[in-house]
């Protein structure tokens, strides 16, 4: 019997764990990885400010997979068989030693997304893996033995294998691939994006980051986490989050939408009127503007004052009922407009892709057509930030790779 030929394409961090998770099962099998661009891992180059954030320190299964707004349930499963602490020893048993930060997200030591790169690369070359960049595939074609490719270059190329690992299917092109395989695509919406907030004041602040809790009124999402003020209005891990879970409610409202903020979330009207009327006699000649309320800094606290209708002159003694009615509002729901979105740069995911009920979880192999499997952000997949979407990668990369091995 001759050897498997397997063809998988995508050169990016789901497309490389398959391949190499196939070659080590399977020896004499082979291995091509086809990638449009001309370079391999370009996504894992950018990751995490060009750091990597490989994966994130969550060792049980359920728990893990609760960080994923579509495919939490076969995840579990999934996870089961390689999560977090399966993926540290993989790359650690390679050399590339890896470390955790506070918020649990796990980078290399070395602080360089190129230590990733050179360890897939070094892996798959090492098993004999042929990588073709440059090598777009425009049509495939399902023969009665496996099947053929079409490729951007005029060529043709048959396997009896294959894995998808597009990286998503945001592209007519590559959704048309997966559906002339007889497969369905739940529609790709952005899912780690950014706010676009008009307010002066508030892009006067760019740069400063405070923990904080975001909502929007009337769909029950709701995320406490540091955010972040740009210079085009929000960011950091509690909006890319909130944008996750709702990917396909802020996409129905075509991004315009209510925001509120809660600067003080360790805090309730009752501690907050406390605090005032202690500055009432405490500093009852200091300017209110002057007398921020901890942890917010000085510039933030100045801004929310003066949003709240209070002249920068008035002191603690002076604060009216009215005043500290308006800044209570103020600090504990600043009502913003969000007027768009920009995708953050590092992460590029999205929502949608493959049906997962058309996918077999055990094998990551078609249940509709024999041979083709699936791997990555091509499925309904995706997680919030933090490591979790390279660590779906890694799963389903390396379940794929050794289904085929065994096929």
């Amino acid at each position: 019997m001759s050897a498997p030929r397997v063809l998988i394409v995508g050169g990016g961090a789901a497309g490389f764990f398959a391949a190499i998770a196939c070659a080590e099962a399977a020896p004499d099998s082979d291995i091509t990885v086809l990638e449009r661009g001309p370079q391999f891992l370009t996504k894992v180059r950018i990751s995490g400010g060009g750091r990597c954030n490989v994966t994130h320190a969550c060792f049980d299964a359920r728990e893990f997979s609760a960080r994923y707004p579509r495919g939490e349930r076969p995840l579990i499963g999934l996870l089961q068989r390689f999560q977090a602490r399966d993926t540290v020893e993989w790359f650690e048993s390679r050399g590339v030693k890896l470390k955790t930060e506070r918020d649990g997200r796990m980078f290399p030591k070395t602080d360089s997304s190129q230590t990733i790169i050179d360890c897939l690369l070094g892996e798959a070359r090492r098993r004999g893996v042929n990588l073709w960049a440059n090598r777009g595939v425009e049509r495939v074609m399902r023969q009665p033995d496996g099947f053929e490719l079409a490729l951007s270059t005029g060529e043709t190329l048959r396997g009896d294998r294959l894995l998808l690992a597009l990286g998503g299917v945001r592209t007519p092109a590559l959704g048309k691939i997966v559906t002339e395989l007889g497969h369905t695509i739940e529609p790709p919406v952005p899912s780690l994006f950014t706010f676009h907030v008009e307010t002066p004041w508030l892009r006067e602040l760019s740069g400063i980051a405070v923990d904080a809790v975001v909502s929007v009124p009337g769909t029950g999402l709701n995320e406490q986490s540091p955010i972040l003020i740009t210079h085009w209005g929000l960011s950091g891990p509690a909006v890319l989050r909130l944008s996750a879970w709702g990917a396909r409610v802020l996409h129905e409202k075509n991004y315009e939408f209510p925001l509120h903020v809660n600067w003080l979330p360790e805090m309730n009207e009752q501690k907050l009127a406390a605090q005032f009327q202690s500055r009432r006699t405490s500093l009852a000649a200091r300017t209110i503007v002057n007398g921020p309320i901890a942890p917010l800094p000085a510039r933030l606290w100045e801004k929310l004052v003066l949003a709240a209708g209070i002249a920068a002159e008035t002191r603690w003694s002076a604060l009216s009922r009215a005043g500290q009615h308006a800044l209570m509002q103020q600090l504990l729901r600043t009502e913003f407009t969000v007027t768009g979105k920009s995708l953050n740069k590092e992460e590029f995911v999205t929502c949608g892709g493959v049906r997962l009920r058309e996918v077999n979880f055990k094998t990551m192999e078609s249940k509709i057509c024999p041979g083709l499997f699936f791997a990555g952000e091509v499925l309904d997949i995706d997680g919030i930030t933090g490591g979790f979407n390279f660590q779906a990668a890694w799963t389903t990369g390396w379940i794929a790779g050794r289904a085929m091995a065994a096929a």
